[in-house]
């Protein structure tokens, strides 16, 4: 057994983590970096990044496809599985040997194995112990599966679906969150049948109904069925598929079932509990500035409450090492984070809906106005449809901005710059935007809002 003592031990090597200690190493702290299996965590290696690799792959597809409507032979011939995976992982070790390099430029000790919480300050790994002037615990999140759902054969989650050495025929996606209608819009593209089996009364329940209505619609023109409103009752399977059983007593058939019903804190087995730490169903329960109820002690990423974002995870890493430093950092509530669905549309979004709003100001109080992308030179270009709808208080800021498009998630950083900064429409509507370009829409949204209306009809 060996002691080793160092400014900072954080837990953990993903998003959230690895930004901590990149941060805390970069303000002159020593910093032990604990992670279990590869630093980058769940977002580099098994989920946003393999995931963004296929949808683009998805998108070259109906370009593809397409072709011969823009004027130019093409055709879409199906899928090189094993080229696809060798450039999806082509892209995962690109990134990993860079973040590899760039922890070790920072002198961060990276102390690869199982670590478990002890109390206080420490952490310890097999027989070796990390103490700490402060701990970050940052230990991520598991794909869920539902009550006696045993992911095996071929009822996988998006973990085993990101590595899949063939493109199903027929599947069936359990879950209609961010993570199912990804995977629906990727293996749609690629050519296979796809139906959506979601709990909730719509899709992506967590955006505005509007952005909803503008996904569901384009989901039905590309023929992704989607079953909403209705509980999974339980599956069979055998060599040849599944069979999937709905409560209304609805059979599906397919290849395969993805189980996509969210993810889960990975603080089982960790410690955390049994050291005092304040749980909740699994999860960390911090205050706004990510102090956990323990002194010296914080949590950061998808183990404490709230949207389960790579983005939110980094930036709460670099936050923590900031606040650890005594450099008061501003806080931004989840609220005011950009949400991006990369699915075919996008769909991005940041601050409140339509009803969010009206909640917390009155009904009187919020006005509206929908862009739609009919009127975007560059939008008709790329023959997308969708909108930029912008929610506001009367007479003051912007507290929301919803988008539904192809590539739109591009266009949230300007909408996150606007909501953050509590920006009204007549201070963005003179701003000049790029033409022909989608995130014009931004602007002719702000200069419908700030009461001139130009591409728009009445």
């Amino acid at each position: 057994m060996s002691d080793t003592n160092v400014d900072l031990v954080v837990l953990g090597g993903g998003s959230g983590g690895y930004a901590a200690a990149l941060r805390a190493a970069e303000l002159g702290s020593s910093v032990v970096l604990i992670e279990k299996e590869k630093v980058g965590g769940t977002c580099l290696h098994w989920g946003c990044v393999p995931a963004k690799t296929l949808l683009h792959a998805a998108e070259v597809a109906d370009e593809a496809r397409e072709g011969l409507t823009l004027g130019v032979r093409t055709s879409f011939d199906g899928v090189d599985v094993p080229a696809l995976l060798k450039y999806k992982d082509g892209v995962i070790n690109r990134l990993y040997k860079g973040l590899q390099g760039l922890i070790k430029s920072r002198k961060i000790t990276t102390v690869e194995g199982v670590g478990r919480y002890e109390g206080g300050t420490t952490v310890s790994v097999g027989e070796d112990r990390y103490i700490g002037k402060d701990v970050v615990l940052a230990t991520g999140s598991y794909s869920r599966s539902l009550p006696g759902l045993e992911i095996e054969g071929r009822v996988i989650t998006s973990t085993q679906a990101l590595s899949l050495e063939w493109i199903p025929q027929k599947a069936i996606v359990l879950g209609g969150g961010v993570i199912g209608v990804e995977f629906a819009s990727t293996w749609a593209s690629f050519g296979a049948e796809v139906t959506i089996v979601e709990a909730l009364p719509s899709l992506v329940p967590a955006e505005d109904p509007w952005a909803v209505k503008q996904l569901e619609r384009a989901f039905r023109k590309r023929k992704i069925a989607f079953k909403t409103g209705v509980r999974f009752s339980g599956v069979t399977q055998d060599e040849s598929g599944v069979t999937v059983t709905l409560e209304d007593g609805t059979t599906l058939q397919a290849d395969l079932l993805l189980v996509a019903v969210g993810r889960g804190p990975a603080t089982a087995g960790c410690g955390f509990e049994e050291a005092g730490v304040t749980m909740d169903r699994g999860f960390v329960i911090t205050d706004e500035r990510l102090h956990t109820n323990l002194p010296h002690v914080y949590a950061v990423g998808d183990i404490v409450p709230g949207l389960q974002l790579a983005h939110r995870g980094f930036q709460q890493g670099i936050f923590v090492a900031e606040e650890i430093a005594g450099l008061d950092p501003v806080v931004v509530p989840d609220v005011n984070i950009p949400k991006i669905t990369y699915c075919d549309p996008n769909i991005a979004s940041v601050g409140l809906t339509e009803a969010k709003a009206v909640e917390q100001h009155g009904k009187d109080a919020i006005e509206t106005y929908a862009y739609d992308l009919g009127g975007n030179g560059k939008s008709q270009i790329l023959k997308t449809a969708g909108g930029v709808k912008v929610v506001r208080v009367k007479d003051g800021p912007i507290v929301g901005v919803h988008m539904v498009g192809a590539r739109v998630g591009e266009l949230i950083g300007e909408a996150q710059l606007i909501v953050n900064w509590e920006a009204y429409p007549e201070d963005v509507a003179p701003l000049v935007h790029g033409h022909p370009s989608q995130y014009e829409a931004v602007g002719e949204a702000m200069l419908a809002m700030a009461g001139k209306p130009l591409h728009v009809h009445d």
